[in-house]
């Protein structure tokens, strides 16, 4: 019986996913992919006679029944996931469905959206006593989130943030950093689609941020990005600095 292998498909350009992602996509006999997410264009990939299969549509046990047909038949079954798999994903309860059923599974990493947008603002979360953490995060929606996990409580660290899943509630994220301890000239940046041909990137403050966004149209699909890692102030990290001994290099002084 053929494993079950869950791919990182990249944040959405084709070219993002990874050698070895490509490679099991090129073979697959079975592609489950998430089409409301996942560029098409990456289907291009797969070879003649490969059977495609959108999620978006499936249920959980739809898409157990067709990874259990094809793996039972030693099929390659690829399921495609937007970016990273570890990130908002829904692989566990597939995963846990495949162990009841005694089916190996693999994951292979991908790209995410988060690193992704950051490339596009050619940006570092973590800058030199300025941000040395980034919490990922979501606010609650339909979807709960834990107690403790609320978005106020996370903003108290005033570090860098990337927020998933949220934008179409711009004005609620807003009003959760500011209660939190952000102050309104923190800078934001809301990246749609990152690394797709109609990307877009809005800059402000949470000051501007709403107006801005409403603006663009930007309803979902889309990454926010707050802290001060995004500002002007920056500090020079240590690694080449000439005055800095390390196990590499010894300091020189001038």
């Amino acid at each position: 019986m053929e494993k079950i292998y869950f791919v990182g498909a990249g944040p959405g350009d084709k070219e993002l996913i990874t050698l070895k992602g490509y490679k099991l996509l090129s073979k697959a006999d079975i592609v489950i992919y998430a089409g409301s997410l996942v560029n098409p264009e990456l289907l291009d990939y797969c070879r003649k006679g490969c059977l495609l299969y959108d999620s978006a549509t499936m249920s959980l046990e739809e898409i157990i029944e067709v990874m259990s047909e094809g793996a039972s038949q030693d099929k390659l079954v690829v399921r495609l996931q937007t970016g990273d798999i570890s990130i908002y994903g829904s692989i566990r309860e597939q995963a846990e469905e495949l162990k009841k059923l005694n089916i190996e599974y693999e994951s292979i990493a991908g790209v995410s959206s988060f690193l992704a947008a950051a490339a596009s603002l050619g940006i570092e979360y973590t800058v030199p006593e300025i941000s040395q953490s980034l919490i990922i995060t979501r606010m609650e929606g339909r979807t709960p989130v834990p107690e403790l996990e609320k978005l106020e409580l996370f903003a108290k660290h005033k570090t860098s943030m990337a927020i998933f899943l949220s934008v179409q509630g711009i004005e609620k994220v807003v009003e959760k950093l500011l209660e939190g301890g952000y102050s309104e000239s923190t800078p934001v940046a809301v990246v749609y689609k990152a690394t797709w041909r109609d990307e877009k990137t809005v800059s402000g403050s949470l000051s501007d941020i709403v107006a801005k966004v409403k603006s663009e149209g930007i309803k979902k699909t889309a990454l926010i990005l707050v802290g001060d890692f995004l500002g002007d102030e920056y500090n020079y990290s240590k690694l080449y600095d000439k005055s800095f001994s390390h196990e590499y290099r010894k300091a020189t002084i001038d």
